[in-house]
């Protein structure tokens, strides 16, 4: 893929291409090398307090393509409108699935919402088997991906701000749901692909093949664009408040923990999960004791 979009596209005009999630690792450079571009880019200013210097892994072969990236910074104040709790007290997530210390962790962090939790899972398995266990748990409404369409569950769980909603790969990417709603966003574990992944165990090859580190260019890619994306969906307004809970450890503990990190947005960040919870309790408590009102943003803290 990289080769034809650099044959047929980049190599015969300007290209200008705009996303949220273009900055892996706080750089450009590392989904540039995935399209054909060579590594570095020509340099170009950058706004203070966005774009950071931390190393994008990956392998390239400079071919005299020529490209820059500009980060223009987000309208959304992430510091002071949201959280990234990563449980760093959490077992790693092992092959047996959500194991009962992680769907402890998660049933407390709903009922601290008071519902309005987006789900995000690594596999259909993991998804169902939350939302079964927490529907004997927990008064609010479970939504899991598969019972209905997905727009129609996307549009009863935004209706709703008591309801959570759990699902995969779709959800990661595809929900918009602004304001009281969704509140706190929840990743079981980092996404990377699957060990069995035909297409990106190839890829890794091929990276190791030439000298690349091939765990850091393709699946430490893939978990980061997926992370970035999924921590997107909790804000879709400048009044968008909550937290994003990371369930994972090795988030704060393995060595590519930071470049993860840093594909996030730059929320406050903390291991407490008294501090997760409390922000989630004052977040419901004011949305409860006024709902409707579209009041400024306060901050979590």
């Amino acid at each position: 893929m990289g080769g034809l979009l650099r044959e047929r596209v980049f190599a015969r005009s300007t290209t200008v291409l705009t996303s949220a999630t273009l900055a892996l690792g706080g750089r450009f450079d590392t989904l540039a090398r995935q399209w054909g571009l060579p590594g570095e880019p020509t340099p170009t200013p950058v706004d203070d307090g966005t774009a950071t210097d931390k190393p994008a892994p990956a392998d390239d072969a400079d071919d005299g393509l020529r490209w820059s990236g500009l980060d223009v910074g987000s309208p959304f104040d992430y510091g002071r409108n949201g959280i990234l709790y990563v449980a760093k007290h959490l077992p790693p997530p092992g092959r047996d699935g959500l194991g009962d210390a992680t769907l402890d962790e998660i049933a407390e962090l709903i009922e601290a919402a008071g519902g309005r939790t987006l789900g995000l899972f690594s596999s259909m398995r993991a998804a169902k088997k939350a939302a079964e266990e927490l529907r004997e748990r927990l008064p609010h409404e479970i939504l899991c991906q598969g019972d209905d369409s997905t727009s129609t569950l996307v549009s009863r769980f935004a209706d709703s701000p008591r309801t959570c909603l759990f699902g995969t790969l779709s959800l990661w990417q595809g929900v918009d749901v602004p304001g009281p709603s969704l509140q706190l966003v929840l990743v079981d574990r980092l996404p990377f692909p699957r060990p069995d992944d035909p297409v990106a165990s190839a890829r890794q090859r091929a990276v190791e093949a030439r000298g690349g580190n091939g765990f850091l260019t393709v699946a430490a890619t893939h978990a980061a664009l997926l992370l970035a994306q999924g921590a997107g969906r909790l804000h879709r307004s400048t009044g968008d408040r909550g937290v994003v809970a990371v369930l994972d450890s090795r988030l704060a503990t393995a060595r590519y923990g930071g470049f993860l990190r840093a594909s996030i947005p730059p929320f406050w960040p903390t291991h407490d999960p008294a501090v997760a919870r409390d922000a989630l309790k004052r977040l419901d408590a004011a949305d409860t004791s006024a709902p409707g009102l579209s009041a400024e943003p306060t901050a979590l803290r």
